[in-house]
């Protein structure tokens, strides 16, 4: 499926929510082997970290078909990606 830049902006985002998400949960439960966790802390992680890995190898993958179709080189579109979605003053201020 092709991807617009936007639509590789927005799905950076996600996955960096995710990620977020995930630092969060272990923020707040605290390392594991000091403290161990419950079952369902345990699981209430487990599934944060799934959702992230999932949404940063569609990121991956959508970057990739990105590139190649446009014929580009993937670490400049990869990198422009990421400093829209966690910049987006930077590339406001540049245009």
């Amino acid at each position: 499926m092709a991807h617009t830049f936007d639509e590789l902006v927005e799905l950076q985002r996600a996955a960096d929510e995710a990620h977020g998400r995930v630092l969060e949960l272990r923020d707040t439960y605290g390392q594991p082997t000091a403290t161990p966790w419950t079952v369902e802390q345990t699981g209430n992680y487990e599934t944060a970290w799934q959702h992230w890995r999932d949404l940063a190898g569609k990121v991956q993958a959508a970057v990739t078909a990105h590139a190649k179709e446009n014929d580009e080189p993937r670490f400049g579109i990869e990198a422009a990606v990421r400093t829209k979605a966690r910049h987006p003053e930077v590339q406001s201020a540049a245009a």
